[in-house]
């Protein structure tokens, strides 16, 4: 089989119908909510998780950057990541203004031990997901899409009770369905509609829904019609925080999260230099960088660039490319004689 021919088994992800988008005129002139995943998603896509120390070192590196959100673990998947959520409370190191978050499947043994890691906490997000896709529908879990629905609202329901139980933390409640990128807009505007239902969100106390782009299948622009769309459709939109949450399969994360700005979303779920699975999440450095230099205060610190990268690379032990943008070492280096030229005469 030549190329040409392999390529014949591929079929073009389809067009969202929007004829009268309205994201390409908009501008960006605010950061949106930052929520870090590098000791979740970042975390467990590296070779050798980070330890104790590691985890704390990078905890700490995003809060001095100016993170109020950092999911800090999977602690109903994992005994490391328990102890570490638990060490972070029973310790007093998350700052007053830092809400940490955990992520569950909707599975009612990991949403009480979820809830079970963050006991006595001042704030919390609690991170929900299910998948909603169709091939993940079939093959993973054999179910129709009313199968799918009532997984998400059981562990809506079971949060909320929960939650309840402990009214001396602030909690706030997220949810996404995985693979959203893939799966057909109305029904996983469907499942959420009937998650919001549950959660009786207020526009003094929003929820969370998270659209991630679990495998990044389309250009940015279908991807900000699908938020477009999303957020045009959603009844309870005034109390909803839109987040994203994109993968970097096709190279064009950056730009799909810009684009999902533009279209609607409020949040952004991301890595310090894109670290994560298999290509990585969404550089949340490049995209901070990128809002300042339109001059728009992205709302994090990052004027010590080069602290940043040593921390992240000692946590991650993975180095930053010498080409990132912003912060490779080589960024302001020119090779070229022109360049050079151009340089030296200022």
């Amino acid at each position: 089989m030549n190329h040409i021919d392999a390529a014949r088994k591929y079929r073009p992800f389809p067009p969202i119908c929007l004829p009268d988008r309205q994201w390409p005129s908009q501008v960006l002139t605010q950061a949106p909510v930052w929520c870090s995943v590098d000791l979740r998603d970042g975390n467990q896509a590296l070779i050798e998780p980070m330890g104790t120390d590691r985890k704390r070192r990078m905890f700490e590196l995003l809060t001095q950057i100016g993170f109020k959100e950092i999911e800090v673990g999977f602690p109903a998947a994992s005994q490391t990541d328990f102890d570490f959520v638990r060490y972070l409370v029973d310790q007093h190191l998350i700052p007053d203004d830092v809400s940490i978050q955990v992520l569950t499947q909707s599975r009612e043994p990991l949403i009480r031990r979820s809830f079970e890691a963050l006991r006595g906490v001042r704030k919390a997000v609690v991170h929900l997901y299910n998948s909603t896709s169709p091939i993940q529908r079939q093959v993973v879990f054999g179910l129709e899409k009313s199968g799918i629905l009532d997984i998400a609202v059981t562990g809506a329901r079971l949060m909320r009770e929960i939650a309840r139980e402990h009214p001396d933390t602030e909690w706030t409640f997220e949810y996404s369905p995985e693979s959203f990128s893939a799966t057909e807009l109305d029904f996983a505007l469907e499942v959420c509609e009937a998650v919001a239902e549950i959660w009786q969100p207020t526009p003094e106390h929003k929820i969370i829904f998270n659209l991630p782009a679990t495998v990044e299948m389309a250009t940015p622009n279908v991807h900000a019609d699908q938020i477009e769309w999303f957020c045009r459709h959603l009844s309870c939109r005034d109390s909803v925080l839109i987040s994203v949450h994109p993968h970097n399969d096709r190279g064009t994360a950056v730009a799909a999260a810009e684009l999902a700005m533009l279209a609607g979303a409020d949040r952004i779920e991301g890595t310090l230099f894109g670290n994560g699975e298999r290509t990585g999440n969404v550089d949340i450095v490049t995209l901070a960088l990128n809002l300042f230099t339109q001059g728009v205060n992205p709302g994090l610190d990052l004027s010590d660039i080069n602290a940043v990268v040593r921390t992240a690379e000692y946590c991650n032990q993975l180095p930053v490319h010498p080409r990132h943008p912003y912060a490779g070492e080589l960024v302001f280096t020119a090779f070229s004689g022109s360049h050079q030229d151009a340089i030296k005469k200022g």
